[in-house]
């Protein structure tokens, strides 16, 4: 079937609306009716009501919404299966990322417990599991060993210190910070949410997160090397860390403790085999099989058995009370210590949970609200530090299992975390001789997924390169100034890349596709013609304070007018003429007192010395210099008796030297085409000087059309560049139309002053065929006036 007969025709007439005549015939409405006053706000918000009352409390506790629907024979079992596999997860990743962060293992539990059970209340996604995560723990990790390292607790030996570490007071104070950090997060997240700012998230692009990530699990690795390999390297803060923390450990691999060597390397590859083998059969087990668990209880048991602590030194998890601590408020002079780390781990945990939420929620076709959850989340961080609990958000891993194995709700939060609160108070102790290299493998297979993404460079190249200059600059930055310094640097990075792709966007004339009213680039489209005498030209960013002086010099370059070198033109011919007639008057006077013929070479002489075409600029150049895109007028005929010659329009650049040398020697008056001698001829003359007179355009340009359709808003420097070019364009007449403009840029032209009595809402209008079909139906009106 042809394609015109598959996608059908239509046709539609209908007047030429220009802005003017689109409000009125639609009636728009004004401001006040858009925007309500502050004191009409005001009362609303202040106002109450039962319903009012009612939304008000089910979006702040979304549990109130979805709990008395809960459906125990639909979602029972589903969520409980799914809790349960989800709760063994937690046991050994929690214990794992607690080394990350540098606490004691039995925290990393804690972690997996309270922030589970508050998200319950106050959470909108369905299948997130909030807990620990790498990143995070990371992240936690760097501020407890900075504000806590072991240099501050070696233990005393009369009035000397020694080598030996006072491991129980360095983790108290190690939890300690950990614990304002996470409260502190957790407030600036709340805060961020009661005002609405859960769009903070959205500054965090793909590719940037994708890069963090990246970056944060190359510390992770390099955080674990000295559980790997038994060595106790340097640890060194701040910029390049990570770099003076891996030479360390290279030069300490001599001094390798080979049986937790071996025990790592072990546990390694059994991990990778049973995951892999746990990959192939994953369409034929009705749930993953649990293979960090059975590594923790074979670990522990081996360690038991084999008394690797005592015999071999292999290092061990140690004491897990039993039990649940009780709460305590953080200590508050650490706040200022941790502020900035605070805020980082409040905007990454926010953007991996709304990430997470929202991919989860288009999948199952319900909706989650991201300033709620912004709120959860810190409600989540803020209770739990006050259990002794580091920074949480939803992990990748988990919330698969949980949406995979069935979950349906927020209740199989609950049943996870009911596994978590049992093997705490039950089970804790059985893990004290669980070796750390166990763990640290178990952190470092879990990051396979994770530098896995480095992948992301070749597909960024092919795809877009400035995302690819993000990836790099944030993995570069991450990596090396650290993740909270490294993250401040990339979110500039990546808000200074949209700035500049505003500042240098694409400038496009467009041309007519035959036989529509659909106009493009005329550049890239071989089949859209220009409309004669009309230049519609289109940037593709919003116009403004940033781009607006090159959206000027982009309109000169492609529509071919130099319009700051056209207007000293005309105002220099524009001076020569009142000199000229100046002069005139004085010559007329003295030609009534002395004798014609000497008057007359005076005049010949004078006017030609005012009027050479070859005359040089202020700035020294001459004709031959000037832009091609002017043009102008030259005699073709020496001068009649009548006073009248022929004029010929030149294209500006170089003309024609043998021109220039005939009028030298046979020119008979001035260069301009005012020919009359006569003096009211050349004051009417005078008052019309115009692009007519002075040279013209090589396409006969009357209009230009500013499609403004991709801008959605407009401030004061643009509005100012518009009446600019409105104003100097007039100059040379040339006339000026806007089309394309949305309501609210609109009204802020009415605001900005933009319109007055010579530009009005006649000269908007509301798509680019009106404006074609004005200014063509205008150009003929002017004709036919003209041959009248």
């Amino acid at each position: 079937m042809d394609s015109r007969q598959r996608f059908g025709k239509y046709r539609v007439e209908r007047e030429i609306l220009d802005e003017q005549r689109l409000e009125d015939v639609t009636q728009r409405k004004t401001y006040a009716d858009i925007h309500p006053s502050l004191t009409e706000r005001l009362k609303n918000s202040l106002r109450c009501s039962v319903p009012k009352l009612k939304r008000s409390v089910v979006s702040s506790f979304p549990v109130l919404y979805w709990l008395p629907k809960y459906s125990i024979w639909d979602y029972g079992m589903p969520d409980l299966v799914s809790g349960i596999s989800v709760g063994i997860m937690h046991l050994p990743q929690g214990m794992a990322y607690a080394l990350l962060a540098s606490v004691p293992p039995v925290f990393g539990l804690y972690t997996s417990l309270f922030p589970a059970l508050v998200y319950f209340f106050f959470g909108t996604s369905r299948h997130i599991s909030i807990g620990t995560f790498t990143i995070l723990s990371i992240m936690v990790g760097s501020v407890t060993e900075r504000l806590a390292p072991d240099e501050d607790f070696l233990k005393r030996n009369g009035t000397n210190f020694t080598a030996e570490v006072d491991i129980s007071a360095r983790d108290s104070y190690r939890v300690q910070v950990a614990a304002a950090a996470t409260v502190l997060g957790g407030v600036i997240q709340v805060l961020l949410g009661v005002v609405k700012f859960g769009f903070v998230g959205t500054y965090l692009s793909d590719p940037l997160v994708r890069a963090y990530t990246t970056a944060a699990a190359a510390h992770a690795v390099v955080a674990q090397l000295k559980h790997i390999f038994g060595v106790s390297p340097t640890r060194v803060f701040g910029p390049m860390s990570v770099v003076y923390t891996l030479v360390d450990v290279c030069s300490l691999l001599p001094q390798t403790h080979l049986p937790t060597l071996v025990v790592s390397s072990v546990t390694i590859v059994l991990l990778i085999a049973a995951k892999e083998l746990n990959s192939f059969f994953s369409a034929k087990l009705p749930v993953p099989i649990p293979v960090e668990l059975i590594t923790i209880v074979a670990g522990t048991l081996t360690s038991s058995y084999a008394h690797l602590n005592t015999n071999y030194t292999v290092s061990v998890v140690g004491e897990i009370p039993s039990g649940l601590s009780s709460p305590s408020v953080p200590d508050v002079s650490i706040f200022r210590k941790v502020i900035g780390d605070a805020f980082a781990l409040a905007i990454v945990g926010y953007a991996v949970s709304i990430s997470l939420g929202k991919t989860f929620a288009s999948k199952h076709g319900y909706k989650v609200d991201s300033n709620q959850e912004l709120v959860a989340l810190g409600l989540s961080n803020a209770v739990g530090g006050f259990f002794q609990c580091f920074s949480v958000c939803p992990s990748m891993s988990r919330s698969l299992i949980q949406e995979t194995t069935g979950g349906k709700t927020q209740m199989a939060g609950v049943a996870s975390a009911l596994i978590v609160l049992v093997t705490i108070l039950k089970l804790g102790p059985l893990f004290q001789e669980l070796p750390k290299a166990i763990l640290a493998s178990i952190v470092l297979v879990n990051l396979k997924g994770m530098f896995k993404q480095y992948s992301d460079i070749v597909t960024l190249w092919k795809s877009s390169k400035i995302d690819l200059v993000v990836w790099l600059v944030t993995w570069v930055s991450s990596l090396l100034l650290n993740l909270d310094m490294g993250l401040a640097a990339s979110i500039i990075f990546a808000v200074f890349t949209v700035i500049f792709r505003t500042q240098m966007p694409t400038y496009s004339v467009l041309g007519n596709v035959p036989g529509t009213e659909l106009y493009v680039d005329i550049e890239t489209h071989r089949e859209a013609k220009e409309i004669p005498g009309v230049t519609i030209f289109r940037s593709s960013a919003t116009m403004y304070f940033a781009n607006a002086e090159l959206y000027l010099d982009a309109l000169k370059e492609k529509s071919g007018l130099d319009i700051s070198k056209m207007i000293i033109y005309k105002k220099r011919q524009e001076a020569k003429m009142r000199r000229r007639e100046k002069r005139k008057r004085a010559q007329k006077a003295a030609k009534q007192l002395s004798g014609p013929s000497e008057c007359l070479v005076e005049e010949e002489i004078g006017s030609w010395k005012d009027t050479n075409i070859d005359e040089t600029d202020k700035e020294g150049h001459g004709l031959a210099e000037r832009e091609n895109g002017t043009v102008f007028v030259i005699p073709t005929t020496p001068r009649t008796p009548d006073g009248e010659s022929r004029w010929e329009y030149l294209k500006g650049g170089d003309p024609d030297c043998t021109s220039i040398d005939w009028m030298s020697e046979e020119q008979d008056g001035d260069t301009t085409t005012l020919g009359s001698s006569n003096e009211d001829t050349v004051s009417r003359d005078l008052e019309r000087v115009s692009l007519g007179s002075l040279g013209k355009w090589t396409w006969d340009i009357h209009s230009i059309i500013l499609d403004l359709s991709p801008s959605n808003f407009i401030d004061t420097v643009a509005i100012k560049t518009l009446k600019n070019i409105f104003q100097d364009f007039s100059e040379i007449d040339v006339d000026i139309y806007v089309t394309g403009c949305q309501a609210t840029v609109v009204e802020q032209l009415d605001h900005g002053d933009f319109f007055s009595e010579t530009i009005t809402k006649h000269h908007l209008f509301a798509s680019v065929h009106d404006a074609v079909l004005f200014c063509l139906n205008n150009q003929c009106m002017l004709s036919t006036e003209v041959d009248m």
